[in-house]
Protein backbone atom coordinates (compact mmCIF):
# COMPACT_ATOMS: atom_id res chain seq x y z
CA UNK A 1 0.00 0.00 0.00
CA UNK A 2 1.41 3.50 -1.23
CA UNK A 3 1.55 5.74 1.60
CA UNK A 4 0.47 9.43 1.29
CA UNK A 5 3.13 11.81 2.18
CA UNK A 6 1.20 12.98 5.47
CA UNK A 7 1.26 9.57 6.97
CA UNK A 8 5.29 9.40 6.15
CA UNK A 9 5.74 12.54 7.61
CA UNK A 10 3.91 11.69 10.96
CA UNK A 11 5.31 7.90 11.09
CA UNK A 12 8.77 9.38 10.75
CA UNK A 13 8.42 12.14 13.30
CA UNK A 14 7.20 8.67 15.54
CA UNK A 15 10.27 6.66 14.66
CA UNK A 16 12.53 10.08 15.91
CA UNK A 17 10.86 9.85 19.38
CA UNK A 18 11.28 5.99 19.20
CA UNK A 19 15.30 6.25 18.67
CA UNK A 20 15.77 8.77 21.31
CA UNK A 21 14.08 6.82 24.06
CA UNK A 22 16.12 3.60 22.54
CA UNK A 23 19.38 5.09 23.12
CA UNK A 24 21.35 4.18 25.85
CA UNK A 25 21.81 7.62 26.89
CA UNK A 26 18.24 7.98 27.20
CA UNK A 27 18.36 8.00 31.21
CA UNK A 28 21.03 10.46 30.99
CA UNK A 29 19.24 12.56 28.94
CA UNK A 30 15.93 12.71 31.47
CA UNK A 31 18.22 13.59 34.06
CA UNK A 32 19.27 16.32 32.26
CA UNK A 33 15.97 17.47 31.21
CA UNK A 34 15.18 20.09 34.01
CA UNK A 35 18.83 21.76 33.39
CA UNK A 36 17.56 22.04 29.59
CA UNK A 37 14.56 23.67 30.42
CA UNK A 38 16.77 26.37 32.99
CA UNK A 39 18.51 27.47 30.24
CA UNK A 40 16.02 27.54 27.72
CA UNK A 41 13.92 29.90 30.12
CA UNK A 42 17.30 32.09 30.97
CA UNK A 43 17.92 32.53 26.89
CA UNK A 44 14.34 33.00 26.66
CA UNK A 45 13.88 35.65 29.45
CA UNK A 46 17.41 37.28 28.23
CA UNK A 47 16.12 38.08 25.09
CA UNK A 48 12.52 39.35 26.13
CA UNK A 49 15.28 41.74 28.39
CA UNK A 50 16.66 42.60 25.54
CA UNK A 51 13.45 43.56 23.41
CA UNK A 52 12.66 45.66 26.14
CA UNK A 53 15.72 47.44 26.54
CA UNK A 54 16.17 48.34 23.16
CA UNK A 55 13.37 50.17 22.06
CA UNK A 56 12.94 51.65 25.83
CA UNK A 57 16.93 52.99 25.08
CA UNK A 58 15.69 54.57 21.61
CA UNK A 59 12.87 56.87 23.44
CA UNK A 60 9.95 54.13 22.00
CA UNK A 61 10.59 56.02 18.63
CA UNK A 62 9.50 55.04 15.42
CA UNK A 63 13.15 55.22 14.43
CA UNK A 64 14.02 52.45 16.72
CA UNK A 65 12.42 49.51 14.64
CA UNK A 66 14.14 51.24 11.57
CA UNK A 67 17.27 50.82 13.30
CA UNK A 68 16.58 47.29 14.15
CA UNK A 69 15.86 46.60 10.46
CA UNK A 70 18.57 48.55 8.71
CA UNK A 71 21.04 45.84 10.71
CA UNK A 72 18.71 43.04 10.76
CA UNK A 73 21.68 40.73 9.23
CA UNK A 74 23.20 41.05 13.04
CA UNK A 75 20.67 39.45 14.26
CA UNK A 76 20.86 36.64 11.25
CA UNK A 77 24.10 36.35 12.19
CA UNK A 78 23.91 35.27 15.39
CA UNK A 79 21.23 32.56 14.66
CA UNK A 80 23.47 31.09 12.13
CA UNK A 81 26.38 30.56 13.99
CA UNK A 82 24.14 29.47 16.95
CA UNK A 83 22.74 26.74 14.93
CA UNK A 84 25.89 25.14 14.26
CA UNK A 85 25.91 23.90 18.53
CA UNK A 86 21.99 23.12 18.08
CA UNK A 87 20.60 22.25 14.75
CA UNK A 88 21.27 18.60 12.98
CA UNK A 89 20.82 18.74 9.16
CA UNK A 90 18.27 16.57 7.87
CA UNK A 91 20.28 14.12 6.12
CA UNK A 92 21.90 12.71 9.82
CA UNK A 93 18.74 10.52 10.16
CA UNK A 94 19.07 8.76 7.05
CA UNK A 95 21.09 5.77 7.76
CA UNK A 96 18.19 3.94 10.19
CA UNK A 97 15.70 4.52 7.51
CA UNK A 98 17.75 3.12 4.65
CA UNK A 99 16.43 -0.07 5.04
CA UNK A 100 12.80 1.31 4.65
CA UNK A 101 10.79 0.75 1.19
CA UNK A 102 10.85 4.91 1.05
CA UNK A 103 12.31 7.37 -1.23
CA UNK A 104 15.29 8.93 -0.22
CA UNK A 105 13.83 12.31 -1.68
CA UNK A 106 10.78 11.84 0.17
CA UNK A 107 12.78 11.20 3.55
CA UNK A 108 14.70 14.40 3.25
CA UNK A 109 11.56 16.55 2.05
CA UNK A 110 9.81 15.25 5.14
CA UNK A 111 13.22 16.76 7.03
CA UNK A 112 13.74 19.54 5.42
CA UNK A 113 10.12 21.14 5.56
CA UNK A 114 10.22 20.21 9.90
CA UNK A 115 13.43 22.11 9.69
CA UNK A 116 11.84 25.39 8.43
CA UNK A 117 8.61 24.42 10.58
CA UNK A 118 10.61 23.67 13.81
CA UNK A 119 9.76 25.63 16.62
CA UNK A 120 13.24 26.47 17.04
CA UNK A 121 13.11 29.15 13.82
CA UNK A 122 10.82 30.96 16.54
CA UNK A 123 13.23 31.23 19.34
CA UNK A 124 14.37 34.76 18.51
CA UNK A 125 10.79 36.26 18.80
CA UNK A 126 11.36 36.35 22.38
CA UNK A 127 13.23 39.13 21.38
CA UNK A 128 11.45 40.56 18.34
CA UNK A 129 7.38 40.24 19.74
CA UNK A 130 8.56 42.50 22.57
CA UNK A 131 10.41 44.91 20.36
CA UNK A 132 7.63 44.61 18.03
CA UNK A 133 5.19 45.67 20.77
CA UNK A 134 7.16 48.60 22.08
CA UNK A 135 8.08 50.24 18.50
CA UNK A 136 5.47 49.30 15.95
CA UNK A 137 2.38 48.67 17.99
CA UNK A 138 1.51 52.02 19.41
CA UNK A 139 1.32 53.64 15.82
CA UNK A 140 0.57 50.61 12.97
CA UNK A 141 -1.62 48.45 15.51
CA UNK A 142 -2.08 44.90 15.35
CA UNK A 143 -2.31 44.45 11.57
CA UNK A 144 1.38 46.24 11.11
CA UNK A 145 2.64 43.77 14.16
CA UNK A 146 2.12 40.51 12.80
CA UNK A 147 2.90 41.68 9.49
CA UNK A 148 6.45 42.59 10.36
CA UNK A 149 6.84 39.20 12.81
CA UNK A 150 5.48 37.71 9.68
CA UNK A 151 8.21 39.43 7.62
CA UNK A 152 10.95 38.14 10.18
CA UNK A 153 9.41 34.51 10.59
CA UNK A 154 10.31 34.07 6.92
CA UNK A 155 13.87 35.55 7.31
CA UNK A 156 14.24 32.91 10.34
CA UNK A 157 13.27 30.17 7.60
CA UNK A 158 15.38 30.86 4.85
CA UNK A 159 17.94 31.61 7.36
CA UNK A 160 17.39 28.09 8.66
CA UNK A 161 17.82 26.28 5.19
CA UNK A 162 21.36 28.94 4.42
CA UNK A 163 22.39 27.15 7.60
CA UNK A 164 21.85 23.47 6.40
CA UNK A 165 22.88 24.25 2.51
CA UNK A 166 26.48 25.83 4.42
CA UNK A 167 26.75 22.79 6.75
CA UNK A 168 26.31 20.12 3.97
CA UNK A 169 29.23 21.80 1.65
CA UNK A 170 31.07 22.23 4.98
CA UNK A 171 30.64 18.71 5.54
CA UNK A 172 31.75 17.57 1.98
CA UNK A 173 34.89 19.84 2.49
CA UNK A 174 36.09 21.72 5.42
CA UNK A 175 37.06 24.56 3.41
CA UNK A 176 33.47 25.70 2.72
CA UNK A 177 33.54 27.52 6.41
CA UNK A 178 34.53 30.27 4.51
CA UNK A 179 31.07 30.83 2.76
CA UNK A 180 29.84 31.93 5.75
CA UNK A 181 32.74 33.69 6.80
CA UNK A 182 32.93 35.81 3.34
CA UNK A 183 28.70 36.35 3.15
CA UNK A 184 28.63 37.72 6.94
CA UNK A 185 31.87 39.84 6.29
CA UNK A 186 31.31 41.47 2.96
CA UNK A 187 27.51 42.38 3.95
CA UNK A 188 28.91 43.68 7.20
CA UNK A 189 31.84 45.82 4.80
CA UNK A 190 29.39 47.01 2.75
CA UNK A 191 27.32 48.61 5.68
CA UNK A 192 30.38 50.07 6.86
CA UNK A 193 32.53 51.07 4.69
CA UNK A 194 30.85 53.72 2.64
CA UNK A 195 30.40 57.31 3.46
CA UNK A 196 26.12 56.64 2.67
CA UNK A 197 24.99 53.52 3.93
CA UNK A 198 23.29 52.70 0.80
CA UNK A 199 22.55 48.72 1.33
CA UNK A 200 21.26 49.92 5.30
CA UNK A 201 19.03 52.07 4.05
CA UNK A 202 17.69 49.35 1.45
CA UNK A 203 17.36 47.00 4.37
CA UNK A 204 15.32 49.76 6.21
CA UNK A 205 12.75 50.28 3.27
CA UNK A 206 12.37 46.68 3.00
CA UNK A 207 11.28 45.53 6.22
CA UNK A 208 9.36 48.34 6.62
CA UNK A 209 7.14 47.28 3.67
CA UNK A 210 6.05 43.76 6.13
CA UNK A 211 4.38 46.39 8.07
CA UNK A 212 2.06 47.07 5.42
CA UNK A 213 1.77 43.49 4.24
CA UNK A 214 3.59 44.32 0.92
CA UNK A 215 3.19 41.03 -1.26
CA UNK A 216 6.53 42.10 -2.66
CA UNK A 217 8.58 42.86 0.32
CA UNK A 218 8.01 38.96 1.27
CA UNK A 219 8.81 37.68 -2.15
CA UNK A 220 12.30 37.96 -1.93
CA UNK A 221 12.35 35.51 1.14
CA UNK A 222 9.71 33.04 -0.17
CA UNK A 223 11.94 33.26 -3.55
CA UNK A 224 15.07 32.67 -1.00
CA UNK A 225 13.49 29.70 0.49
CA UNK A 226 12.28 27.85 -2.36
CA UNK A 227 15.86 28.14 -4.10
CA UNK A 228 17.98 27.11 -0.50
CA UNK A 229 15.42 24.32 -0.15
CA UNK A 230 15.86 22.19 -3.70
CA UNK A 231 19.55 22.93 -3.20
CA UNK A 232 19.86 21.75 -0.07
CA UNK A 233 17.25 18.61 -1.70
CA UNK A 234 20.04 18.33 -4.11
CA UNK A 235 23.41 18.79 -2.10
CA UNK A 236 22.47 16.29 1.18
CA UNK A 237 20.42 13.80 -0.77
CA UNK A 238 23.85 13.65 -2.46
CA UNK A 239 26.02 13.33 0.71
CA UNK A 240 23.78 10.88 2.54
CA UNK A 241 24.22 8.61 0.06
CA UNK A 242 27.57 8.42 -0.38
CA UNK A 243 27.89 8.06 3.64
CA UNK A 244 25.30 5.21 3.47
CA UNK A 245 26.70 3.50 0.81
CA UNK A 246 30.61 4.30 2.01
CA UNK A 247 31.62 5.66 -1.17
CA UNK A 248 33.42 8.43 -0.07
CA UNK A 249 36.75 9.12 -1.76
CA UNK A 250 39.59 9.10 0.19
CA UNK A 251 43.36 10.91 -1.08
CA UNK A 252 46.32 9.90 0.21
CA UNK A 253 48.08 12.53 1.68
CA UNK A 254 51.96 12.90 3.36
CA UNK A 255 51.55 12.39 7.14
CA UNK A 256 53.72 14.82 8.80
CA UNK A 257 55.66 13.33 11.59
CA UNK A 258 55.59 16.33 13.92
CA UNK A 259 59.17 15.09 15.01
CA UNK A 260 59.95 18.19 16.76
CA UNK A 261 57.66 16.72 19.55
CA UNK A 262 59.69 13.76 19.74
CA UNK A 263 61.68 15.33 22.98
CA UNK A 264 58.84 15.43 24.99
CA UNK A 265 58.02 11.68 24.91
CA UNK A 266 54.88 10.02 25.80
CA UNK A 267 53.55 13.55 26.15
CA UNK A 268 54.67 14.46 22.81
CA UNK A 269 52.84 11.84 21.41
CA UNK A 270 49.75 12.67 22.61
CA UNK A 271 50.10 15.98 21.22
CA UNK A 272 50.79 14.64 18.12
CA UNK A 273 47.28 13.00 18.50
CA UNK A 274 45.65 16.25 19.34
CA UNK A 275 47.05 17.75 16.66
CA UNK A 276 45.88 14.53 13.65
CA UNK A 277 42.41 14.75 15.09
CA UNK A 278 41.87 18.15 14.05
CA UNK A 279 43.88 17.61 11.00
CA UNK A 280 42.36 14.41 9.89
CA UNK A 281 39.32 13.39 11.34
CA UNK A 282 35.97 15.42 9.95
CA UNK A 283 34.15 15.51 13.33
CA UNK A 284 37.00 17.32 15.36
CA UNK A 285 38.48 19.38 12.17
CA UNK A 286 34.84 20.85 12.02
CA UNK A 287 34.73 22.00 15.55
CA UNK A 288 37.98 23.03 15.36
CA UNK A 289 37.50 25.56 12.33
CA UNK A 290 33.95 26.47 12.90
CA UNK A 291 35.65 27.85 16.70
CA UNK A 292 38.66 29.37 14.62
CA UNK A 293 36.38 31.29 12.10
CA UNK A 294 33.94 32.74 14.84
CA UNK A 295 37.40 33.79 16.58
CA UNK A 296 38.32 35.54 13.07
CA UNK A 297 34.98 37.05 12.67
CA UNK A 298 34.52 38.05 16.20
CA UNK A 299 38.05 40.20 16.22
CA UNK A 300 37.45 41.65 13.12
CA UNK A 301 34.36 42.94 13.98
CA UNK A 302 35.29 44.32 17.10
CA UNK A 303 38.67 45.56 15.49
CA UNK A 304 37.12 47.57 12.76
CA UNK A 305 33.77 48.26 13.38
CA UNK A 306 31.98 50.70 15.85
CA UNK A 307 28.67 48.41 16.06
CA UNK A 308 30.61 47.15 19.30
CA UNK A 309 31.92 49.89 20.70
CA UNK A 310 29.92 49.44 23.99
CA UNK A 311 31.40 48.04 26.96
CA UNK A 312 29.44 45.26 27.46
CA UNK A 313 30.08 43.92 24.00
CA UNK A 314 33.55 44.63 24.13
CA UNK A 315 33.63 42.59 27.33
CA UNK A 316 31.77 40.01 25.96
CA UNK A 317 33.44 39.47 22.57
CA UNK A 318 36.83 39.44 24.37
CA UNK A 319 36.03 36.43 26.70
CA UNK A 320 34.55 34.51 24.13
CA UNK A 321 37.36 34.86 21.80
CA UNK A 322 39.21 32.74 24.13
CA UNK A 323 36.09 30.13 25.42
CA UNK A 324 35.26 29.02 21.80
CA UNK A 325 37.88 26.84 21.27
CA UNK A 326 37.33 25.47 24.94
CA UNK A 327 33.46 25.10 24.51
CA UNK A 328 34.26 23.63 20.65
CA UNK A 329 36.53 20.70 22.35
CA UNK A 330 36.49 20.39 25.78
CA UNK A 331 32.62 19.73 26.12
CA UNK A 332 33.20 16.33 24.74
CA UNK A 333 36.31 15.40 26.09
CA UNK A 334 37.05 11.85 26.30
CA UNK A 335 33.89 11.27 23.68
CA UNK A 336 36.30 11.14 20.33
CA UNK A 337 38.75 8.84 22.43
CA UNK A 338 35.41 6.56 22.93
CA UNK A 339 36.28 4.99 19.37
CA UNK A 340 39.75 3.58 20.82
CA UNK A 341 39.47 3.91 24.88
CA UNK A 342 40.39 0.02 25.27
CA UNK A 343 44.03 0.60 23.80
CA UNK A 344 44.43 4.11 26.08
CA UNK A 345 43.30 1.79 28.68
CA UNK A 346 45.65 -1.19 28.44
CA UNK A 347 49.07 1.82 29.43
CA UNK A 348 49.65 2.39 32.74
CA UNK A 349 48.55 6.30 33.37
CA UNK A 350 47.71 6.74 29.79
CA UNK A 351 44.24 8.78 30.50
CA UNK A 352 46.45 11.03 32.76
CA UNK A 353 49.26 12.18 30.31
CA UNK A 354 46.36 12.21 27.56
CA UNK A 355 44.52 14.98 29.85
CA UNK A 356 47.88 16.64 30.36
CA UNK A 357 48.17 17.14 27.10
CA UNK A 358 45.02 18.12 26.27
CA UNK A 359 45.08 21.17 28.67
CA UNK A 360 48.48 22.17 27.34
CA UNK A 361 47.29 21.67 23.54
CA UNK A 362 44.56 23.96 24.98
CA UNK A 363 46.91 26.40 26.91
CA UNK A 364 48.85 27.40 23.25
CA UNK A 365 45.48 27.85 21.15
CA UNK A 366 44.88 30.69 23.47
CA UNK A 367 48.06 32.67 21.84
CA UNK A 368 45.46 32.71 18.59
CA UNK A 369 43.13 34.82 20.23
CA UNK A 370 45.41 36.60 22.20
CA UNK A 371 47.65 38.38 18.93
CA UNK A 372 44.13 38.59 16.90
CA UNK A 373 42.67 41.00 19.84
CA UNK A 374 46.16 43.05 19.27
CA UNK A 375 45.04 45.66 16.64
CA UNK A 376 41.67 46.47 19.63
CA UNK A 377 44.23 46.68 22.07
CA UNK A 378 46.68 49.07 19.89
CA UNK A 379 42.83 50.64 18.93
CA UNK A 380 42.27 51.54 22.37
CA UNK A 381 38.96 49.49 22.33
CA UNK A 382 40.20 46.74 24.60
CA UNK A 383 42.87 47.35 27.24
CA UNK A 384 45.70 44.97 27.86
CA UNK A 385 44.60 44.24 31.04
CA UNK A 386 41.24 42.78 30.23
CA UNK A 387 42.47 40.69 27.52
CA UNK A 388 45.37 38.98 30.14
CA UNK A 389 42.46 39.27 32.35
CA UNK A 390 40.20 36.92 30.55
CA UNK A 391 43.09 35.00 29.04
CA UNK A 392 43.96 33.99 32.61
CA UNK A 393 40.49 32.88 33.51
CA UNK A 394 39.87 30.55 31.01
CA UNK A 395 42.60 29.15 31.46
CA UNK A 396 43.03 28.39 34.98
CA UNK A 397 38.96 28.80 35.81
CA UNK A 398 37.36 27.84 33.39
CA UNK A 399 39.78 25.25 31.52
CA UNK A 400 39.36 23.13 34.80
CA UNK A 401 35.77 23.27 35.08
CA UNK A 402 35.24 21.68 31.47
CA UNK A 403 37.80 19.19 31.97
CA UNK A 404 35.67 17.85 35.02
CA UNK A 405 33.18 16.07 31.77
CA UNK A 406 36.32 13.48 31.63
CA UNK A 407 34.82 12.14 34.52
CA UNK A 408 30.55 11.85 33.10
CA UNK A 409 30.88 11.68 29.65
CA UNK A 410 30.49 8.27 28.33
CA UNK A 411 28.90 8.32 24.94
CA UNK A 412 31.33 7.69 21.36
CA UNK A 413 31.13 10.50 19.21
CA UNK A 414 32.55 9.16 15.75
CA UNK A 415 35.50 10.83 14.60
CA UNK A 416 34.53 11.18 10.52
CA UNK A 417 30.85 10.31 10.32
CA UNK A 418 28.69 13.20 9.77
CA UNK A 419 25.51 13.34 8.35
CA UNK A 420 24.25 9.94 9.67
CA UNK A 421 25.36 10.36 12.90
CA UNK A 422 23.76 11.47 15.94
CA UNK A 423 24.79 12.12 19.72
CA UNK A 424 22.00 12.69 22.16
CA UNK A 425 24.48 13.83 25.29
CA UNK A 426 22.17 16.72 26.31
CA UNK A 427 24.48 17.29 29.41
CA UNK A 428 27.30 18.22 26.74
CA UNK A 429 25.29 21.05 25.23
CA UNK A 430 23.94 22.04 28.96
CA UNK A 431 27.57 22.60 30.04
CA UNK A 432 28.58 24.47 27.39
CA UNK A 433 25.41 26.96 27.56
CA UNK A 434 26.52 27.42 30.95
CA UNK A 435 29.78 28.02 30.14
CA UNK A 436 28.45 30.83 28.13
CA UNK A 437 26.92 32.32 30.74
CA UNK A 438 28.59 32.14 34.16
CA UNK A 439 32.12 33.62 33.25
CA UNK A 440 29.87 36.96 32.10
CA UNK A 441 28.52 37.08 35.20
CA UNK A 442 31.60 36.32 37.36
CA UNK A 443 33.66 39.48 35.35
CA UNK A 444 30.80 41.94 35.86
CA UNK A 445 30.59 40.92 39.54
CA UNK A 446 34.91 41.09 39.67
CA UNK A 447 34.12 44.77 37.90
CA UNK A 448 31.37 45.89 39.75
CA UNK A 449 33.03 44.87 43.42
CA UNK A 450 36.64 46.06 42.53
CA UNK A 451 36.48 48.20 39.15
CA UNK A 452 37.99 48.18 36.07
CA UNK A 453 41.74 47.11 37.25
CA UNK A 454 41.40 45.23 40.48
CA UNK A 455 38.73 42.95 39.01
CA UNK A 456 41.49 42.31 35.64
CA UNK A 457 44.29 42.00 38.60
CA UNK A 458 42.22 39.92 40.64
CA UNK A 459 41.40 37.08 37.49
CA UNK A 460 44.85 37.14 36.43
CA UNK A 461 45.41 36.14 39.92
CA UNK A 462 43.03 32.78 39.96
CA UNK A 463 43.81 31.89 36.91
CA UNK A 464 47.33 31.69 37.67
CA UNK A 465 47.47 29.57 40.24
CA UNK A 466 44.71 27.34 38.71
CA UNK A 467 47.57 26.77 35.88
CA UNK A 468 50.34 26.87 38.72
CA UNK A 469 48.19 23.66 39.92
CA UNK A 470 46.95 21.74 36.51
CA UNK A 471 49.03 18.64 37.99
CA UNK A 472 47.00 18.71 41.47
CA UNK A 473 43.62 18.93 39.89
CA UNK A 474 44.17 16.62 36.37
CA UNK A 475 45.12 13.90 39.18
CA UNK A 476 42.02 14.43 40.63
CA UNK A 477 40.39 13.99 37.45
CA UNK A 478 42.04 11.20 36.11
CA UNK A 479 41.84 9.25 40.04
CA UNK A 480 37.70 9.90 39.95
CA UNK A 481 37.59 8.35 36.09
CA UNK A 482 39.60 5.55 36.84
CA UNK A 483 36.72 4.65 39.59
CA UNK A 484 34.23 5.32 37.33
CA UNK A 485 36.45 3.43 34.30
CA UNK A 486 34.12 0.24 33.78
CA UNK A 487 30.88 2.39 34.03
CA UNK A 488 32.23 4.46 31.74
CA UNK A 489 34.10 2.29 29.02
CA UNK A 490 30.60 0.22 29.01
CA UNK A 491 28.73 3.38 27.87
CA UNK A 492 31.66 3.86 25.16
CA UNK A 493 31.22 0.73 23.50
CA UNK A 494 27.47 0.50 23.63
CA UNK A 495 27.09 3.97 21.96
CA UNK A 496 30.08 2.98 19.15
CA UNK A 497 27.40 0.28 18.65
CA UNK A 498 24.27 2.54 17.40
CA UNK A 499 26.68 5.24 15.49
Amino acid sequence: MKLSFRKIYKELRRLDKLQEKRHPMFEKNKFAKFLIYFMFFYYAALLIFMGVVLPAGLDGSMASFHVLDSGFFYILFADFWARFLLQQTPAQQIKPLAVLPLKRKTVLDVYLIRAGLTWGNLFMFFFLVPFAFMSIFPYYGWTGTLGWLFGWWLLLVADSYWYLFCRALIIKNMLWIILPIVVDVAIILATILPEKNILGDFFTDWLEQFIFWNPLAYLIPIVLIIILYFANRKLQAEIAYNEVAKTEEKEMKHASEFKALNRFGIMGEYLKLEIRMRTRNKNVRMGFLVGIGLIVMFSIAVSFSDVYDGAFMQNFICLYNYLILGIMTLQSIMAFEGNYIDGLMSRHESIYDLLRAKYLFNLAMLILPFILMIPTIVAGKISLLMNLGYMFMVAGLIFPGLFQMAVYNSETMPLNTKMTSKTNNWVQQIVSLAVLFVPILLTQLCEVFLGDVWGYVVLIILGSIGIATYPIWLRNIYRRFMERRHKNMEGFRASRATN
